[in-house]
């Protein structure tokens, strides 16, 4: 677990599938990243041990953001490693009612503090929208640096990508 000023991060369990339904069929979840396909519950509960498991093998995976005044789930961060990738990279979604309250960017930070100090991750990269601004800004904010375009095979869109 990684705890922030504000926030709990830990990996995610089965329990946590009502919020990755809610968070993943969010608005600007469906606008920003895509439609996952995630109709059910039980579909959330197969994409937390398809998607999001294996990756805690290897300290990766998507990490889910608890604010610790509530202890509400508020939104998620993660470190990804992709097959067509030689580093990882960094996505972090939040519930609409806590975009711009900086949790995006307090758990992004903790979060590549930890690839670098304990993982030894020498590079990190970051994907986004050109049109998504906000994540844009906080990408470069980390201390990322836009370097060019990228696509992945099974999407249509063309992202930015971002470097350490």
């Amino acid at each position: 677990m990684i705890e922030t000023a504000r926030l709990l991060i830990r990996p995610m369990t089965l329990d946590d599938a009502p919020f990755v339904f809610e968070l993943l069929n969010s608005p600007l979840w469906l606008q920003n990243i895509g439609d996952r396909g995630i109709l059910t519950l039980e579909d959330a509960e197969r994409q937390i041990e398809e998607k999001y498991f294996p990756g805690y093998v290897d300290g990766l995976g998507n990490f889910l953001a608890i604010e610790k005044a509530t202890g509400k789930s508020i939104g998620s961060c993660g470190l990804y490693k992709r097959d067509v990738l030689d580093h990882p990279d960094i996505g972090f979604a939040f519930l609409p009612e806590f975009i711009g309250m900086g949790f995006g960017y307090e758990s992004a930070h903790a979060l590549k503090a930890y690839a670098f100090k304990t993982l030894k991750i020498k590079k990190l990269l970051g994907f986004t929208l050109p049109e998504n601004i906000a994540s844009r800004a906080l990408l470069e904010k980390l201390g990322l640096v836009e370097v060019g375009d990228f696509k992945f095979e099974e999407d249509q869109e063309t992202l930015l990508l971002y470097s350490t």
